[in-house]
């Protein structure tokens, strides 16, 4: 380990989850990067962390669904070795109907939840591997794993993220490497609006509805353990484990070379 303060990198890092990592992380000791698109924010929030932690705070402004930022915040990560956390909490929600939605809407979703996310990942990854150490932590949704009919592109954004970080996972078993996906549930950010989701806080029910700062301490409490996968809102951690028994079977049961009896003609 170098003697150096280790910086942490959090995407979406002006308002929501990703502000709340930042604030954390702070206290944990790193210096921090902060990626997202409004530079005000960024600052405001920078100038506090600073002052509150003693904090080296580095603020890249930035649209990660423009190529020619993404490349570069991708050529800043690849090439700082202090770097040792990378937090992809940046994330889109448009909430309609396919047949309701405009193209622009899918790809931005799928630009900012995928493309950066991944991209992202591959630029921190040699520099950890090549040191042994450091974490990617990647936000989902619980809805990677519950499709809604006005949600086909934000889950299978969000059910990439999950696949994505368990493949990474089985690839850095044996590494000093590590990586953990936080599936939220409803949570009160700036998500829940008019004009970014298209579904306003108020249509939820108050009761499912977590706050940003519990979502983003119960998932640093999962990483702390070491959790492969964390489910901030899920009391019976037994069912995760009986859900990945389950997919596990069902893959498992695919692995033979003829149809399935009900698939053949008599």
């Amino acid at each position: 380990m170098s003697t150096l303060k280790k910086t942490a990198v959090v995407t979406g890092a002006s308002s929501g989850l990703g502000a709340v990592y930042a604030d954390r992380l702070a206290a944990r000791g790193y210096n921090l990067m902060l990626v997202a698109r409004r530079a005000d924010r960024l600052a405001a929030l920078a100038d506090k962390l600073s002052k509150t932690y003693d904090a080296n705070v580095q603020v890249l402004a930035a649209d990660l669904e423009d190529e020619k930022d993404l490349a570069s915040i991708e050529s800043i990560l690849a090439n700082d070795a202090n770097i040792s956390i990378l937090v992809n909490n940046a994330g889109l929600a448009k909430l309609k109907t396919l047949g309701d939605s405009s193209l622009h809407d899918s790809n931005s979703q799928i630009a900012l939840n995928i493309t950066a996310l991944t991209r992202l990942t591959h630029a921190v990854l040699p520099g950890f591997l090549s040191r042994n150490e450091g974490a990617i932590i990647n936000i989902a949704s619980v809805l990677a794993v519950h499709s809604l009919s006005n949600s086909a592109v934000y889950s299978g954004s969000k059910a990439y993220v999950l696949a994505f970080t368990r493949g990474l996972q089985a690839e850095l078993v044996s590494t000093g490497v590590k990586a953990q996906v936080v599936l939220p549930a409803s949570t009160a950010t700036e998500i829940w609006s008019e004009e970014v989701s298209g579904v306003p806080l108020s249509a939820l029910r108050a009761e499912t509805v977590m706050s940003a700062e519990e979502c983003v301490d119960a998932a640093l409490t999962g990483f702390d353990m070491e959790e492969a996968v964390t489910w901030p809102s899920v009391a019976d951690d037994n069912l995760w484990t009986e859900y990945d028994v389950a997919r596990a079977t069902l893959f498992a049961a695919t692995q033979v070379g003829t149809p399935a009896p009900r698939y053949r003609q008599s």
